[in-house]
């Protein structure tokens, strides 16, 4: 059975790897082979349909594929979205999760809650979140990724 640590892990990991793209905005041949490995390691595109729905997308708002995954996070010249600025390269320098809950199977886990994104100047943006998580081969993947701001009357 799926374990809270391991989520909780595997939040920190996602968490730390958005920080390190930002941190490698510079250097883009490394950002974009972190970024892709990074997608690798965390994501289940290899292993089947990811449902992606990033935060700050309108037009083309969800992402099948890792080269779309890799547009929002990183966008680029070569982008597979025309949309994306790169959310990843902002950059943050913290990625905090508030979990709401967890359900917890043997081979799947989904948590749910908020997560804050703080920024160079120490501002924090909200921002709400579910993703669904496989066990493969011993590791957790996210095959289900939501995200979106709060409502704003």
């Amino acid at each position: 059975m799926i374990t809270k640590e391991q989520v909780l892990n595997a939040q920190n990991t996602w968490g730390n790897g958005v920080v390190k793209i930002g941190s490698l905005k510079d250097s883009r041949a490394e950002c974009e082979e972190f970024t892709s490995n990074f997608l690798d390691e965390l994501y289940s595109f290899e292993n089947g349909p990811v449902l992606f729905k990033p935060t700050k997308c309108a037009t083309e708002q969800f992402r099948a594929s890792k080269a779309e995954a890799k547009s929002y996070f990183i966008a680029g010249g070569d982008r597979a979205c025309s949309e994306d600025k790169g959310f990843a390269i902002q950059p943050w320098t913290k990625v905090r999760f508030e979990n709401t809950g967890m359900i917890l199977e043997d081979n799947r886990a989904i948590a749910m809650g908020n997560y804050f994104f703080t920024d160079l100047d120490g501002n924090e943006a909200k921002v709400e979140y579910t993703f669904g998580y496989k066990l493969l081969n011993g590791a957790l993947k996210v095959d289900v990724h939501h995200s979106s701001f709060p409502y704003n009357p």
